[in-house]
């Protein structure tokens, strides 16, 4: 199930609901007000590519370098 971000159009909250798929507009309410005037908002996402992270050994405690097995 994905998670959406919502804010509520009467009292401003801004809050995240698991919501399943193809019913993003569906039975989900304002968990402060309990109104259902709310909007769907724009999400950021995760892409491949660079870490965002300089410096260290740059592996995880499996890699190379973890020390584990000297």
């Amino acid at each position: 199930m994905p998670l959406y971000e919502f804010t509520c159009e009467k009292c401003g909250a801004t809050f995240e609901e698991l919501v399943g798929a193809g019913l993003e507009d569906f039975g989900v309410t304002c968990p402060e007000c309990g109104s259902e005037k709310i909007q769907k908002l724009v999400s950021r996402f995760a892409s491949a590519g660079a870490s965002a992270s300089k410096g260290g050994d740059g592996g995880g405690s499996c890699g190379p370098g973890s020390g584990r097995f000297t």
